[in-house]
């Protein structure tokens, strides 16, 4: 999935909390976007395995989450849905394709790395490739609760996002022969 559909599940899961406590708005969107971006940080090392914990950061998702729950704070709920939104982006990648940078032509298995059980979870491709016509279509209806929610600039972050994200739908497919196979992605 594309980078901006992960930081729209992140505003979704986050969007009811800030509807009932608006006064934690702010540091709920700042987290869940900064939590659905992490994850991809490890591009340069071994991407969907390095910063990825799709099992193990189930226990530290719920912990700080029930953290945040009993003592509510800007930092607590913020950093809830940092991590939340991130152990929800490393889950939901293996809905998608493989991280190769045309996983349309299905050459592995390897989804997300499963650290607890030393192995690939295999890709799903519910969500056929990142940039996909239904990437586009999830990540738009996606962004529509945190636009009911959210206001000022983070409703400006995200229909920005979603102008990014239905151009790169668009051009998804011949970006790979506008760009020199990158090794390191892989």
């Amino acid at each position: 999935m594309m980078a901006t559909t992960h930081v729209f599940a992140g505003l979704a899961l986050v969007a009811p909390v800030a509807y009932l406590a608006p006064e934690f708005s702010g540091p709920l969107a700042l987290g869940a976007i900064a939590g659905g971006l992490a994850p991809d940080l490890d591009l340069p090392f071994t991407h969907r395995r390095t910063f990825h914990f799709p099992v193990a950061g189930v226990a530290p998702a719920l912990g700080v989450v029930a953290f945040a729950v009993l003592s509510p704070a800007s930092v607590t709920v913020g950093l809830a849905a940092f991590v939340a939104a991130a152990w929800l982006h490393a889950a939901s990648d293996a809905l998608g394709g493989g991280p190769e940078m045309d996983p349309w032509q299905n050459r592995t298995e390897r989804a997300v790395y499963d650290h607890v059980h030393g192995r690939w979870i295999r890709p799903r491709r519910w969500i056929r490739y990142d940039g996909a016509p239904e990437d586009a279509v999830f990540a738009t209806v996606l962004a529509v609760p945190a636009l009911l929610v959210f206001d000022g600039w983070i409703v400006a972050a995200i229909l920005g996002g979603l102008t990014v994200s239905l151009a790169y739908a668009l051009l998804r497919r011949r970006l790979i022969h506008w760009t020199a196979e990158w090794e390191w992605l892989e």
